[in-house]
């Protein structure tokens, strides 16, 4: 490409970028227009992508991790050739618009991530790295031999999550990263002399990094890097690209004026009048622009790897990890079986079962944040390292629970392999972000958390989860599984990965639960309803079940306590139904009839569950009793601290007769 041509092609997007920002009268019209240069330059000469096939799986990915410049992401699809049309465009930010303020994956076609909280990106990419070179090292470059490219922003690196992220791709040489890095000293309060005067290059290098510094608006010097990007195959990259936010604009550019806000119809029609367009024009594209974009695509590559994958000896076990067939796979899995009356931690029940499934699932990847045997995930499987992946199945990802989770969205995203992670229930908060985005984005990834209550006792309240269940289930899309045995364990396993459409939340406890009698009490199969009918009140002298005078409702470690109240309530003349809730957003799910069958209308119920109180009204009603901890915990140990705390049978039993008298 020229250099009139790449100017016309920069031109086209700062001008797109003003329009939409402009007639949405909101958005960030600043950093399209500051990284247009470096874009074009990408796109046209790099990035590999085939606008008529855009999930092929051995693509380039392209990951805006500073997602407020959504409009660069749009404008250059839309010259590509992706099915993103120009009154798409138009109704930049509008309900019901292909062009969301924020890019969403499954939303716009060629968008590969959720991106706008800063810094979950840039761990995107670092997730698609291992996941790409996962493939790679199994199959072979014949069949995956891709790059993972992006574009970060100062905020992205002020965030702790990519310096997380970005220690972890060091360290396991993720070579195919680069990320171009706009490097214009301004963020929404003003100068980053505000606040961000560190050495990045330098911290970049420390981390294991490969940086080069350019001028962000010269194509020869950005081209230059690229290629040396590109050839520097042991480190991933930074380039960092010097450029101006908002270049063009007579009386903003270089300024906080042009970050989150319309330029004003004025500055846009001088902006243009500088830049040499046509000022009375809006959302103008140059047929000669698009075709200088459309050349780029890679349609002949695509159709080149697809014949290699049909001819390749091991193409159909390459599709196999693509395009898994979860039921299959769940069937072949050797489930282990627990025996009734022994007791066993459901985290331990968990490693069990991670174990069988590893074995017949070689593309489930994941590890623990530095908690492998404490989590249950120190299995004896092969771990990744900068040697190489094949074979490997457990990531160390080390004290870094946010970028953990953002890693695992990434590795989802880009498909081919199955993540999980794990950590302390107690330290979700500090992941929950990246879980946030898990549900938002639809991805499947699997979150285990133990040590799931102030029953973990001496480690006391900074790690004892008290809110943490409320605010996993507060999150749309998310299902959240606390088994109260190691057989509801394992059905929670095997829906987690049966489920492909969202994440799923495993809360496992420390100390070991009882393994219920599966023959005495309701089927396995029952559980998968997220709700059942664990144990029916006692019967009648005539061997018929007595009308349940009152329901327990317990999860986790607490239905076992219930278990002991329903007999204590029977010896005193009442009759009480035992319901297991694992998984309340399948329970919710289902209809109305099954809930009433296990719940009956009219009748009174009791939540048992050592966490706060605040949600179960919607399952007990305006008449029952949640028994729960509102309070943080203590240090001591748990069998102290339930008798303190009152999680015993003796008090579920006293506030049932409470509740009925």
């Amino acid at each position: 490409m020229d250099a009139e041509m790449h100017r016309r092609c920069a031109n086209t997007i700062k001008g797109l970028a003003m329009d939409a920002v402009q007639a949405a009268n909101s958005g960030h019209p600043g950093m399209p227009m500051g990284m247009a240069d470096a874009a074009i330059v990408l796109w046209t000469q790099f990035l590999r992508f085939d606008p008529e096939a855009p999930d092929w799986p051995d693509r380039d990915r392209f990951v805006l991790s500073a997602g407020h410049g959504s409009m660069l992401l749009y404008a250059l699809l839309h010259l590509a050739g992706y099915d993103l049309s120009l009154d798409d465009i138009k109704a930049f930010r509008q309900w019901g618009s292909r062009t969301p303020g924020h890019p969403e994956v499954g939303e716009t076609p060629g968008v590969e991530t959720t991106t706008g909280p800063l810094g979950q990106g840039f761990a995107n990419a670092v997730g698609m790295a291992i996941a790409e070179r996962t493939l790679r090292d199994t199959f072979g470059a014949e069949l995956c031999d891709h790059r993972i490219f992006g574009i970060c922003s100062d905020g992205d690196l002020m965030e702790g999550i990519s310096s997380e992220a970005a220690s972890l791709a060091g360290h396991l040489g993720l070579g195919r990263i680069v990320m171009l890095y706009d490097d214009n000293k301004i963020s929404i309060d003003g100068s980053t002399e505000l606040t961000f005067t560190e050495d990045v290059p330098g911290r970049m290098r420390a981390m294991g990094w490969h940086v080069l510094q350019v001028d962000g608006h010269d194509p020869a010097q950005i081209a230059q890097a690229i290629e040396a990007a590109i050839a520097h195959a042991e480190q991933p990259s930074l380039v960092c690209c010097k450029t101006v936010i908002g270049q063009g604009s007579p009386s903003f550019e270089g300024t906080s004026k042009t970050h989150g806000a319309p330029l004003g119809h004025d500055e846009v029609r001088a902006t243009k009048t500088r830049l040499g367009m046509d000022p009375d024009a809006t959302f103008a594209v140059p047929a000669d622009v698009s075709t200088a974009f459309r050349s780029a695509a890679a349609a002949e590559l695509r159709e080149s790897w697809e014949a290699r994958v049909a001819d390749h000896p091991r193409g159909s076990e390459f599709r196999a990890w693509l395009e898994p067939d979860w039921s299959a796979l769940a069937d072949r899995v050797e489930w282990p079986s627990f025996e009734a009356g022994t007791s066993l931690a459901t985290r331990k029940a968990s490693a069990a079962c991670l174990k069988a499934i590893t074995a017949a699932v070689p593309f489930l990847i994941g590890g623990s944040a530095d908690l492998a045997g404490s989590n249950g995930t120190a299995i004896g499987a092969q771990a990744l390292s900068s040697a190489g992946f094949a074979g490997a199945n457990t990531v160390h990802f080390g004290v870094r629970e946010h970028a953990m989770g953002a890693i695992c969205n990434g590795m989802a995203l880009h498909g081919g392999v199955r993540p999980y992670n794990a950590t302390f229930l107690a330290f979700h908060d500090y992941q929950r972000p990246a879980v946030r985005l898990s549900g938002l984005m639809h991805q499947p990834v699997l979150y285990i958390y133990t040590h799931d209550s102030v029953f973990l006792g001496e480690d006391g309240p900074t790690h004892q989860p008290i809110a943490t269940l409320l605010a996993l289930r507060a999150l749309p899309g998310v299902e959240v599984w606390r088994p109260a045995d190691a057989t509801e364990t394992a059905v929670a396993w095997r829906e987690s990965l049966l489920r492909v459409q969202g994440p799923s939340a495993l809360i496992l406890t420390r100390q070991g639960l009882p393994v219920l009698d599966r023959e005495a009490l309701a089927p396995s199969s029952a559980v998968r309803r997220g709700g059942y009918v664990l144990s029916e009140a006692p019967t009648t002298e005539d061997g018929s079940a007595d009308e349940p005078q009152v329901v327990l409702i317990g999860t986790g470690s607490e239905v076992a306590t219930c278990m002991a109240a329903q007999q204590l309530l029977a010896d005193s003349g009442v009759a009480a139904r035992v319901v297991s809730m694992p998984c309340r957003e399948r329970f919710a799910r289902e209809d109305a009839v099954y809930r009433d069958a296990v719940c009956p209308p009219g009748v009174p119920r009791v939540s048992v569950e050592a966490a706060v109180t605040l949600g179960w009204h919607r399952w007990i009603g305006d008449g029952g009793v949640a028994l729960g901890i509102d309070h943080y915990g203590v240090s001591a140990p748990a069998k102290v601290i339930a008798e303190r705390l009152g999680f015993t049978p003796e008090r579920v039993a006293d506030a049932v007769r409470s509740l009925l008298s």
